[in-house]
């Protein structure tokens, strides 16, 4: 274990914190920082639509981190053909549920409900919108979103 003297307190808290484990064959992308209530609410006070939502938010931040100016986050959907959803919002409603808002690739508006225990989301790069001069970053927004609740 280590030399280290940790007060019961201080392991307590430690283990309510957030756990995060990543391992990549090559250089690993850029994280982005946590938002605001990631750590300002303790997590048994969240839901798990509630922290699944955070988390969510996390890993599409990291993933706009890696994406170029000609391109923007989607969502693909898994086990089904239905496409991809351009990410242009998200929420979730307490106690378990998760919601993605955007579009296809036809501009129709999509809307994905999904309960969180069969959360499976898998993020892609899209091509920007033709007519948009610079590419949109969802992550980022709702990272602010999350800040300003939280405040």
């Amino acid at each position: 274990m280590g030399d280290a003297i940790v007060t019961s307190a201080e392991a307590m808290e430690a283990a309510a914190l957030p756990k995060r484990h990543e391992a990549h064959c090559t250089a690993p992308p850029p994280r982005a920082g946590q938002p605001v209530s990631l750590t300002s609410k303790p997590v048994a006070q969240k839901s798990p639509a509630e922290w699944a939502h955070e988390r969510l938010v996390l890993y599409i931040q990291a993933f706009e981190a890696q994406l170029d100016n000609e391109h923007e986050v989607a969502m693909g959907f898994t086990g089904a053909d239905a496409g991809v959803l351009r990410i242009e919002g998200m929420g979730f409603f307490d106690p378990d549920m998760v919601t993605f808002y955007g579009s296809d690739a036809s501009g129709a508006k999509t809307q994905l409900v999904q309960h969180v225990s069969q959360l499976n989301v898998m993020l892609r790069a899209l091509p920007k919108a033709p007519k948009a001069a610079e590419p949109v970053r969802i992550g980022f927004r709702l990272a602010r979103a999350l800040e300003d609740e939280a405040s």
